[in-house]
């Protein structure tokens, strides 16, 4: 007798109750998060952000760059909006041609992708351009306007859209192109590498919080001055670093100088300064916009207009505010005695005996001696040597006791190594 049974369920299905356990380990795992923490690289990223520009993240692969900018999002409150540029075709950034009724009359309108549809409906949001040196140069070229003039074939994205891209070195990506110079000088490129103390923290489940630069409303007039003097002081006096498209095709696909650069770097500056940045933040951003050669000299120029006027210092040397680090200490010190060497006299002579006293007192003794020794040798016959110097004696005969034991040491070491 024939009797209808029930086909037996699968041996290898799942339970729903497993996959429930499952999902709500899961859950637990993501279960992150985030405390306030000094980070350079991100408070980089996020001032580069602030000042609306297009910002391109370096970095070899699984070291964070796509979970820093989700996190930035996040912490931004701006809708992520992540675009794998190799896997699209140039029309797809210039727009679809969608002929209407009458093109002779309408002409043949190009036709945004839906997700910059979602973005200027939105108003506002973060959109991630992904795997950025693995895009052939046909859709380099079709991002130009996109980077640039924030435009995708018809449409305009809002102001509220930031643009930030992240791409691998030639060597560690999928069939890696080098970026093409006027796609490459669109950016501030930052170089991002992991922190093994944030990871282990962020894997234990806190991951450092991004939050936007705290400008101050009273700076913003003098942040301007500033960054201005500052850029146009250094091209001044180095017309050649206006523009300067490096020789080699790697090079060309990093930062480098052209006016659009010179730009971005008088923005960051002016951004870096109202906010009170550190110069290791400052350092970054200038470097990954001009190239590191011209960024440094900025960075050098920029030292130099925070040295105190000489003449200031020779008119109150016993109330006088050095720099605190010593190479801008030392900088101050040489200007006195430079500015001495152009008007001398004994009371210019006398006073800049008393700073050098002053700043024996205030820091290393050390930066004294070369000053020191040069003043010395500006001395006249009908000058009285001042009482100041007998402070200072000491330094520069221990110098000069050091500088001849060195010698001698040097001589014994090469007699050795005979």
């Amino acid at each position: 007798m024939l009797t209808n049974t029930p086909p037996s369920a699968p041996t290898n299905s799942v339970p729903d109750s497993q996959l429930a356990v499952a999902e709500a380990l899961m859950s637990l795992l993501r279960d992150t998060t985030t405390e306030p923490r000094p980070d350079i690289q991100l408070e980089a990223l996020t001032l580069a952000v602030s000042a609306d520009l297009p910002v391109l993240l370096w970095g070899e692969p699984g070291i964070g760059k796509t979970a820093a900018l989700t996190q930035l999002a996040a912490s931004l409150d701006l809708p992520l909006t992540t675009v794998i540029a190799s896997v699209h075709e140039p029309s797809d950034f210039s727009g679809l041609p969608i002929v209407g009724d009458d093109p002779a009359e309408q002409g043949v309108p190009m036709a945004p992708p839906d997700w910059a549809v979602r973005l200027v409906r939105a108003g506002k949001g973060l959109l991630f351009l992904d795997e950025l040196s693995t895009a052939p140069p046909a859709v380099q070229a079709a991002l130009l306007r996109l980077v640039l003039e924030r435009r995708i074939g018809a449409l305009q994205l809002p102001p509220g859209v930031r643009i930030v891209a992240a791409a691998n070195p030639r060597s560690s990506a999928a069939d890696g192109w080098e970026l093409s110079p006027p796609l490459a000088n669109r950016f501030v490129h930052l170089q991002w590498s992991h922190d093994h103390e944030v990871v282990v923290r962020g894997l234990a489940g806190t991951w450092p919080r991004a939050t936007l630069p705290r400008l101050d409303p009273e700076k913003l007039p003098e942040a301007v001055d500033f960054a201005r003097r500052a850029v146009c002081g250094l091209l001044s006096a180095r017309p050649t670093l206006v523009h300067r498209l490096p020789t080699t095709e790697t090079r060309r696909g990093g930062p480098w100088p052209s006016p659009r650069s010179w730009d971005m770097t008088l923005n960051l500056i002016a951004f870096a300064t109202a906010a009170g940045s550190s110069r290791e933040v400052l350092s970054l951003l200038v470097r990954g916009t001009v190239g590191d050669g011209p960024g440094l000299e900025l960075l050098a120029s920029l030292d130099r207009m925070d040295l105190p006027d000489p003449e200031d210092l020779l008119a109150d040397p016993a109330n006088a505010v050095l720099p605190e680090r010593g190479d801008l200490r030392q900088a101050a010190l040489d200007g006195v005695v430079a500015a001495v060497r152009t008007r001398p006299d004994r009371a210019r002579w006398d006073a800049a005996w008393a700073l050098l006293v002053r700043a024996l007192e205030t820091g290393a003794p050390d930066l004294v001696v070369v000053p020191a020794t040069t003043l010395a040798s500006l001395w006249q016959e009908d000058w009285d040597v001042p009482a100041a110097i007998e402070h200072l004696a000491g330094v520069v005969s221990l110098s000069q006791r050091a500088d001849r034991a060195a010698d001698r040491v040097a001589r014994v070491g090469a007699k050795a190594g005979r």
